[in-house]
Formats: structure tokens, sequence, C-alpha cells
């Protein structure tokens, strides 16, 4: 009964992975991003917490699910190799991405009074993060996790919820205590030894 459950439970730790990882890299990457400078600026604006959080929920997800499809394309022509390759030079960018200090312009934002709150933070989100280096993340995720599509997006799109969400409710608390600059330090630190792990995981394998 045990054998047969731990049979059929097989691929429970990859999905876990997928998740995981996906949750924990968009996170990172989300730190002191544009869209997050954007989730100050509608708090800031409109000050009604919900409608803002439930937009970049909705932005997020037809994103993200856009950004998985391309990966998970690019997954069935490239060889695991190749995959490797990409997705340890795209932490590697990611971590020198980092460095590089996010601005946004908040007259865009008024200029989208006509679509409501919501409909204001669905647009204006969506925009923001197509390149952002969070899509691309999620890119190279859904190519990476082959079959784990869903628990990429699902990941993906948490990690932009615990980045962003807690902006919105708690935006000034946050950016006086947590100063920006040490957090894209540190986060572009975690980025460039996960790219190196990637990189050199056969390496490592062989030596384990």
């Amino acid at each position: 009964m045990v054998n047969a459950f731990w049979h059929h439970s097989g691929p429970i730790p990859l999905m876990i992975e997928a998740f995981l990882v996906s949750t924990s890299s968009v996170t990172l990457a989300e730190m002191g991003d544009k869209t997050q400078l954007l989730s100050l600026v509608l708090a800031a604006k409109y000050r009604k917490p919900m409608p803002i959080v439930l937009g970049i929920l909705v932005a997020t997800l037809v994103n993200h699910a856009l950004a998985g499809a391309v990966g998970a394309w690019i997954a069935s022509v490239l060889g695991a190799d190749v995959l490797r390759w990409i997705l340890g030079i795209s932490f590697i960018a990611m971590a020198a991405w980092m460095l590089i200090p996010d601005q946004f312009d908040d007259e865009s934002v008024g200029n989208s009074n006509r679509w409501g709150i919501f409909g204001t933070t669905v647009m204006l989100f969506f925009l923001a993060e197509m390149g952002d280096k969070t899509q691309l993340a999620t890119v190279g995720l859904a190519a990476k996790y082959v079959g784990e599509y869903f628990w990429v997006i699902v990941g993906t799109t948490l990690g932009m919820m615990l980045a962003n969400a807690p902006v919105v409710w708690w935006g000034d608390k946050i950016t006086k205590k947590l100063p920006i600059r040490i957090i894209h330090r540190v986060c572009a630190a975690i980025f460039l030894v996960l790219g190196l792990a990637v990189l050199f995981a056969p390496a490592i394998q062989a030596l384990v």
C-alpha cells in the first residue's frame, strides 16, 4: 500500500521544486522592480488596496500564462544542455539587472482613471510586465520544468503577489525600514549564486 503510494506520487517532488523555485525566483526579482514601484504609486493615489491587489493578480496570471507557454515551446525545440545554459545565464543577467534601479512615471497612472482602479491596475501591470525580468524568468522556468507548466505559473504568480501585495498594504513602512538599494544588492547576489549553480550543476553532481 505504502509502496504503491510512493510509486504513484513520484512526480510530486518535481512539482514542489517547480513551485518553490518559481515562487522564490520571482519574489526576489520583483524586489525594487518597476512593478513594485507601480504598486506604491497606485496605492498612494487610490488608497483602496483590494481592487489594486485583484488587478495585479489578474494581470500576472494572463502575462505569465503567455510567458509560460513560450517557455514550454522553447523546451520542446531545444535540448536539456542548451536549456541549462539559457537558465543559468538568465539568472546571472537578472543579477546584473537587479543593480539597475527601476523608475516608473506616475503620469501614466493619472491618464488611466477612465478605466477604474481595477482596470487601470490590470492594464498598467500587464504592460509593465512585458519584457520585464519576471516575465523572462517565467519563460526560463517553464522551459526548465517541462510538464510542470501549471505549477510554474502558480509559483510565479504567487511570487508576484508576495512581492507586491504587501507594498500595496504597507508600502510606506516597508520602504522606510528596508532601503531599496540594499535589497537590490542582496537579491543580485542570490541570483548570481543561483545562476552559477545551474551552469555548473553537472560538475557539482560529479563531485558529490
